[in-house]
Order: C-alpha cells, then sequence, then structure tokens
C-alpha cells in the first residue's frame, strides 16, 4: 500500500509541486492558528508569561460563571438561525430568478444587488435610517404618520438592537454564495431538463427538485459554507452599529465576546476556549447540511 501511494505520488509530482505554495500558505496560516487554539483553550495565557495548564477550568468557567457568554451564546444561535436559513434561500431564491433574464440585464441586477456586501463599511447608512432623533428616516416616517409621539432609541434600546442587527444583516447577505448559486444555474446541463421531460417532469418545481438543484451540490455546499460562517461570525456589524459593548449586551454575539478577551482583556487562553466552541458549533452545524444537501432530488 505505501509502495502503491509513493509510485502516485511519483506519477503526479508536478501536480503536487504546483499545488505546494498554496498548501504551505493553507497550513501555516490556517491549519496551524487553529490547532494553537485548541492547545491554548487549555491554558492560562496572557501574551507576557508562558502558558500554563488549566486543563477544563476556562470551558467550565464559560459555561458556568460567564453569564454574559451565555447570552452572547443565546443572541448568536438565534441570530445565525434566522439570517442563516434565510439568507440563503433569499440567495438561492434571486440568482435562481435573475438567471432567467436576458444576459445584459441579469448582469445589472446581479451588480445591484451584490454591491451592498462588498461596500466596506455602508451598513453605515443604517446609523441614519434608524437615528434616534426625529431626523432619522424611520422616527420622522412613524412620527409625521402618527404611529410615535416621541422618538424611538431604536440603536440604544435592547428591545430592538438584535432586530436591526438582523435586518442589517440579511441586507448584506447576498454576497459570496449568490455569485456562486448563479454561476451553478449557468452550468447546469439543458439536456437535462428535456431528458427530465420525456421521464415525466411537468413543471418549474420539479425541475428545481429534481433537476436544477442535484446538478448544483457543490454550489449549495459552497453556499451553506460560507453562509454559516458569515451568520455564527457576525462581529463587526454589531460593533459599528450598536456600539462595543452593546447596552445590556443585548447585541453582544459570541465573536464579540472573543474580541473582548482576545484583544482588550488578553485573556488568550480563555479567548481560545471561546474560539473553540464556537468552531465547534459552526462544524456540527455543517455536518447537519451536508446531510440534508445530500437528501436534496430524492
Amino acid at each position: 500500500m505505501i509502495i502503491k501511494t509513493v509510485v502516485e505520488i511519483k506519477k503526479h509530482k508536478q501536480a503536487y509541486v504546483l499545488m505546494a505554495p498554496y498548501f504551505i500558505i493553507f497550513i501555516t496560516f490556517t491549519v496551524l492558528p487553529v490547532v494553537m487554539s485548541l492547545l491554548l483553550s487549555f491554558t492560562n495565557f496572557n501574551m507576557l508569561e508562558p502558558p500554563t495548564w488549566a486543563g477544563w477550568s476556562n470551558f467550565t468557567r464559560l459555561f458556568v460563571q460567564d453569564d454574559v457568554f451565555m447570552l452572547a451564546l443565546k443572541n448568536t444561535l438565534l441570530f445565525a438561525a434566522i439570517t442563516g436559513p434565510v439568507s440563503y434561500m433569499a440567495c438561492f431564491l434571486f440568482a435562481w430568478l435573475i438567471n432567467e433574464f436576458p444576459p445584459k440585464l441579469r448582469a445589472v441586477l446581479t451588480l445591484i444587488l451584490y454591491v451592498p456586501s462588498i461596500s466596506g463599511n455602508t451598513y453605515l447608512i443604517w446609523q441614519l435610517l434608524f437615528a434616534s432623533d426625529s431626523y432619522g428616516f424611520a422616527n420622522a416616517f412613524l412620527i409625521n404618520w402618527g404611529f410615535i409621539l416621541e422618538p424611538i432609541q431604536w440603536l440604544q434600546d435592547p428591545r430592538y438592537m438584535l432586530g436591526i442587527l438582523i435586518i442589517v444583516q440579511l441586507w448584506l447577505s447576498l454576497g459570496t454564495s449568490f455569485l456562486a448559486f448563479i454561476a451553478g444555474l449557468q452550468n447546469v446541463d439543458r439536456s437535462l431538463y428535456e431528458a427530465g421531460a420525456i421521464d415525466g417532469v411537468r413543471n418549474r418545481w420539479q425541475e428545481l427538485w429534481f433537476i436544477t438543484l442535484p446538478a448544483m451540490r457543490p454550489q449549495l455546499m459552497f453556499g451553506a459554507v460560507i453562509q454559516i460562517s458569515i451568520a455564527f461570525a457576525v462581529a463587526e456589524v454589531s460593533m459599528q452599529l450598536l456600539g462595543f459593548p452593546s447596552v445590556d449586551y443585548a447585541a453582544h454575539t459570541v465573536v464579540t465576546h472573543l474580541v473582548d478577551y482576545g484583544t482588550i482583556r488578553f485573556e488568550l487562553g480563555y479567548a481560545s476556549a471561546i474560539a473553540t466552541v464556537l468552531f465547534s458549533i459552526m462544524l456540527l452545524t455543517n455536518l447537519i447540511i451536508q446531510t440534508l444537501l445530500k437528501k436534496v432530488g430524492d
């Protein structure tokens, strides 16, 4: 077996040489940091002193003593449960609809929908929409129409903060997954639809379920990974719009908690434990999604 493997490597050595730069960079900047974070999660480490072994104490502290983390975990799971599926379905739905338009119109619509996700801090325009005075668009509209008598503190009131964060994230969600779905739809073999019609496929919904989605499994999986990552890793939008930390930690997420302990308090062992928990949740979610996508078209 080993000899056969060596022979195969020698046979394709040019391919391995070409792939080597990518693998070196990937291992150096992705695999090694993940492994180091996993190891540091079992230590006490403040960057000034050598790490000392702490065992499971960081994880015990997370789930037993850290009330803020539990609130952040609840916010993150709720945020991901809403924005993940909704943004994923929205990406596919818009891609599916746009794919039916002529090429020039399709290109324009794709650009319009994709722009918010690549425009940097463009989400800060929502500060004007939800400004706390009567000049904010939301307050001005509600006051003029008699729904409220005085301005609402949208970005400071814990009752509204997580909802606003969800809305803004959904607005930003038509990004890489959206483009991947459009590319996948463009590459579906058209002869499959003719064969499907002969085999009894009678409408667009049957075409979608039995032909289009099975042909797009790679893009569907890629889009799912991207949306999972975005849903669980939300932080910058929350910190910029709602403050850091947000009022009563109403918009606090696992990643903002990680930023707090990793870059402000420099408790890197504890921060690594937070990152390990988040990584485990994302990995479990990814496995569940893979299982569900395998049933597409059955």
